[in-house]
């Protein structure tokens, strides 16, 4: 609270974008979504064209709020420690740019979702109640072309998720994207939860239920509209705040 207090205003509000997002990698490390020191979560800073992100070589779960780099989106470290990941930024900076409301990126490879896009048409089934709510805000990519390492790759990215919140990445992984971080986060934990029940399902060798089309709740909003994102996310927040408070440092 301290080093709050030391900033003003705009840079209070940075600070808890800062550990809102610094919340993200280690609640994505407790889940064993993130690759190594792959994978990458960002930011944009509010009310400029500036983005937070991971720098290079940190695994989520040592990352902090004060270990955050400053990067513009055509790439280049404007303040912080360390440097931009290739991939995250043909990734992060092609989405932020072409969908602004997209203030949120989250790129890591949960298990149960990263299985589904290895699976020859992989899709969420109209099975789980969450699939109502769900499946109208996920995108599919099908294709796999290699390691993002240019920004026609990352414009591909960017367009096939559209006016959607979720991408399924073939071959490849989860991204999720939001006005704020509880959004972000909370649908990407509940895709992976659904594709895990999907995943134990099948796995009883019997055909899935379908649900009624009609059910569908049709939902394109923030996804803290239609679930409880925010109370979840500071719920989160509150076991990290025991458990591993270094994150907000």
């Amino acid at each position: 609270m301290a080093q709050v207090q030391k900033l003003n205003i705009k840079d209070a509000a940075e600070w808890a974008l800062r550990c809102d997002l610094a919340a993200t990698y280690r609640l994505c490390a407790r889940e064993k979504w993130n690759e190594g020191i792959g994978n990458h979560n960002s930011a944009m800073i509010p009310g400029t064209e500036l983005m937070l992100i991971n720098p290079r070589g940190m695994i989520f779960h040592e990352l902090k709020a004060s270990d955050l780099i400053v990067c513009d989106l055509a790439g280049n470290v404007v303040s912080g420690k360390g440097e931009l990941r290739k991939v995250a930024h043909f990734i992060h900076s092609r989405i932020h740019l072409m969908h602004p409301a997209a203030q949120i990126v989250l790129h890591v490879h949960p298990p149960y979702t990263t299985a589904l896009s290895l699976v020859e048409g992989g899709r969420l089934s109209m099975s789980h109640f969450n699939d109502l709510t769900l499946n109208d805000r996920i995108a599919y990519d099908d294709e796999m072309n290699g390691v993002v390492l240019d920004d026609s790759e990352g414009d591909r990215i960017a367009r096939l998720l559209g006016d959607k919140t979720t991408l399924v990445m073939g071959s490849h992984g989860l991204t999720t994207v939001g006005r704020d971080v509880a959004s972000a986060y909370c649908e990407m934990a509940a895709v992976e939860r659904t594709a895990m029940w999907q995943t134990l399902a099948l796995a009883h060798g019997m055909p899935l239920k379908q649900l009624p089309d009609a059910k569908r709740r049709h939902h394109y909003g923030d996804f803290r509209e239609a679930w409880d994102a925010d109370l979840e996310f500071a719920a989160y927040k509150r076991i990290l705040d025991r458990e591993e408070p270094d994150y907000a440092t």
